[in-house]
């Protein structure tokens, strides 16, 4: 992914969620995905789809057990 793809993909999850805290930051070593933070918290990773011409950004974000305190 390319810092301008990176940096439009953040904007949009940012007013998407309402929360400018949100960032996106390149993968060592990877250009088909990209790790989205909260601040400094690690949540997820946005992969890129370029398959079949038709561009999209797909996010992954894993929900622990023991985050939701029951």
């Amino acid at each position: 992914m390319t810092a301008e793809e990176l940096k439009k993909v953040e904007r949009y999850l940012q007013r998407l969620f309402g929360n400018t805290a949100i960032a996106v930051r390149a993968r060592p070593r990877k250009d088909d995905s990209a790790e989205v933070y909260i601040g400094e918290e690690f949540i997820g990773v946005l992969y890129r789809d370029d398959e079949d011409d038709e561009l999209s950004y797909n996010f992954s974000m894993a929900i622990l057990g023991y985050d939701l305190g029951d």
